[in-house]
């Protein structure tokens, strides 16, 4: 436990900043997820395009913020653009992971 006064108030901001991060990850997650889930169902056209357009702000507002690293996100976007990109064409699969 910390004596100092300002490493008490380490602790309080860092406890802060920690819930918004994990708040803010798990809605880049849920963009993500409803994205994938899109294109993985079959639809087509503009609700495909508006969920990636989502999922890329989300994942490069969190690089911006710190929270992704710029690499991290910048692979992340690049992956859901190629699978973007497959689903326009139609020819899109999803990977199945046997357990």
């Amino acid at each position: 436990m910390a004596h100092h006064k300002s490493a008490k108030k380490r602790i309080r901001s860092d406890a802060v900043k920690r819930d918004r991060n994990r708040s803010y990850l798990s809605s880049v997650r849920t963009a993500v997820k409803s994205f994938r889930n899109a294109a993985e169902g079959g639809e087509q056209g503009e609700n495909v395009q508006k969920l990636f357009v989502a999922a890329q702000k989300a994942l490069t507002k969190a690089a911006s913020k710190g929270i992704l690293h710029k690499n991290n996100a910048s692979r992340k976007v690049a992956r859901l653009s190629a699978v973007l990109n497959k689903a326009q064409k139609g020819e899109f699969k999803a990977d199945v992971k046997k357990k």
